[in-house]
C-alpha cells in the first residue's frame, strides 16, 4: 500500500518537527515533567493548527480538539482554554527557537539559491504593535507597546526567501544592537539599510573579512580618497573610494561608494567593503533588498502574529516561533514537491485536505498552475520589485 495513503495531509506536513531529536530536546529540558495530558508536542500540534486556521482565542483552539481525526493525532480527547493558557505561558520560548534554526538548517543543506543570491543575506526589523494597557513589559511609546522581529533573510530555491536567523526584543531596542547577532557568519555579503550604521561596527568587519552592503546617512561625513572608472552604460554614477567619519570618529578601513538611483530618479549613496565586484553589481545587490521587505508585509498579512493568545512576553515569544516554524514547514513542502504554485495556495489546499491522505494533497500540488495564475504572479513580482525598489529611499 502507498505509504500516502497512511498519513494525513496534516501529519505529512508536521513530519520534519516530529522526531526523536525533537523528543530528545523535550526530556533534556524537563519540559514535560509531571505533565500528565497536555505534552509539548501535543502543544506544539494545536498551536501550527491554529496558525493554519487563522484562530484568535484560547476557546477556539480548545474547541477544535473536537475533531476525531485530531483528536487521534494529538493523543487527547478534550483539553480546556486554562489549559492552553498554562501550557503556553510554560514552554521555554528557547526549545521552539531551536525548532526553527534546526529547519532552517535543514532547508539551506538541501535546497540553494542561484550563485548570484546564494551568497547574499538581507537584514533588517520590523515592529508588531501591542496594545500598552495589556502588554506593559513591552512599552515603546507613551501610548504604545510593542516587540520588534530583527531578521536575517537568505534566498533558497530558485525564487523563495528564507527567515534564516530572527532575534525578538522590545521594540525600543535600536537595531544595531542586534546587527553583531545576525552577521556572525564569515564568507557572505550582508546588505542592509541606514538604520544600521556603525563605524566602530564596520571597521570591525573590515578586520575580520566580514561584507556588507549599506546605505549611507543623509549627513554622513565623505573623504573621497580615489575616483574609480565606471562603465559608460552602468547605471552608476559614480564608484569613488572613500574614508567615512567626522574628525571626532572616522573609520580606519577605507569603503567604496557606489552612487547609483532608485526607480524614481533619487539618488542612493551606497557604501561597501567589496572591492572585487563591479559597481553594478553592489547596486543590483542593495536592490535585492526590497525581498525583505516583501517577505515581512507577507508575513503580517498571512502569519498570526496580530492577535496573541497569551499577554507575557513568553507567550508572545512563541507564539513568533511557532508563526516561523509554520512558514519554514510549507517551504519545506514546496521545495520537496518542485511545485511552482504560491505558499498561500499550498495552505489553502492543505485547510481543506487537513485529515484527507496525503496523497490528495500531493495530487493537488503537483497539477501545473493555470496560465492566469503564472501571469498575475509575474505582475506582482514586478509591482513588488518596483514598489520596494522606490522604498529604498
Amino acid at each position: 500500500m502507498d505509504k500516502h495513503i497512511l498519513i494525513s495531509s496534516f501529519g505529512k506536513w508536521l513530519a520534519p518537527i516530529c522526531t526523536r531529536t525533537f523528543t530528545d530536546w523535550v526530556i533534556g529540558t524537563q519540559q514535560d515533567k509531571y505533565v500528565k495530558k497536555l505534552t509539548t508536542a501535543a502543544y506544539l500540534k494545536l498551536f501550527l493548527h491554529a496558525q493554519l486556521q487563522g484562530r484568535k482565542g484560547l476557546r477556539h483552539i480548545a474547541d477544535d480538539v473536537l475533531c476525531k481525526a485530531f483528536q487521534r493525532e494529538l493523543g487527547l480527547k478534550s483539553i480546556s482554554a486554562a489549559q492552553l493558557s498554562r501550557k503556553h505561558n510554560q514552554v521555554d520560548p528557547d526549545l521552539l527557537q531551536q525548532l526553527f534554526e534546526r529547519l532552517v538548517k535543514r532547508i539551506l543543506t538541501t535546497y540553494h539559491a542561484p550563485a548570484a543570491r546564494n551568497k547574499i543575506k538581507i537584514i533588517d526589523s520590523t515592529t508588531v504593535a501591542l496594545c500598552l494597557q495589556k502588554y506593559k513589559w513591552a512599552t515603546f511609546r507613551k501610548t504604545k507597546a510593542g516587540i520588534k522581529l530583527h531578521m536575517r533573510l537568505a534566498f533558497v530555491g530558485e525564487q523563495d526567501v528564507l527567515p534564516e536567523k530572527a532575534t525578538i526584543t522590545n521594540a525600543k531596542k535600536n537595531d544595531r544592537t542586534q546587527l553583531d547577532e545576525l552577521t556572525d557568519e564569515p564568507g557572505f555579503t550582508y546588505v542592509f539599510d541606514r538604520g544600521y550604521m556603525d563605524y566602530s561596527a564596520f571597521d570591525r568587519y573590515c578586520e575580520n573579512n566580514i561584507s556588507f552592503v549599506t546605505r549611507l546617512k543623509n549627513n554622513a561625513c565623505i573623504e573621497p580618497i580615489e575616483f574609480l572608472e565606471v562603465p559608460q552604460e552602468s547605471r552608476v554614477s559614480e564608484d569613488v573610494i572613500v574614508r567615512v567619519g567626522s574628525p571626532q570618529k572616522k573609520m580606519k578601513h577605507l569603503l567604496r561608494m557606489v552612487q547609483t538611483k532608485d526607480s524614481q530618479g533619487n539618488l542612493l549613496f551606497l557604501v561597501t567593503n567589496r572591492f572585487d565586484l563591479t559597481c553594478d553589481e553592489i547596486s543590483d545587490m542593495y536592490r535585492s533588498r526590497w525581498a525583505i521587505e516583501t517577505f515581512f508585509k507577507w508575513m503580517k498579512q498571512h502569519l498570526r502574529i496580530k492577535h496573541f493568545h497569551g499577554q507575557s512576553d513568553r507567550a508572545v515569544h512563541n507564539q513568533v516561533w511557532i508563526a516561523l516554524i509554520a512558514f519554514c514547514l510549507l517551504l519545506l513542502v514546496k521545495l520537496d514537491t518542485k511545485v511552482d504554485h504560491s505558499l498561500l495556495q499550498l495552505t489553502r489546499w492543505l485547510i481543506k485536505l487537513l485529515w484527507q491522505p496525503y496523497a490528495q494533497w500531493l495530487s493537488r500540488m503537483k497539477q501545473k498552475p493555470s496560465r492566469s495564475s503564472k501571469g498575475r504572479r509575474r505582475r506582482n513580482k514586478t509591482i513588488a520589485t518596483t514598489t520596494h525598489s522606490a522604498d529604498l529611499i
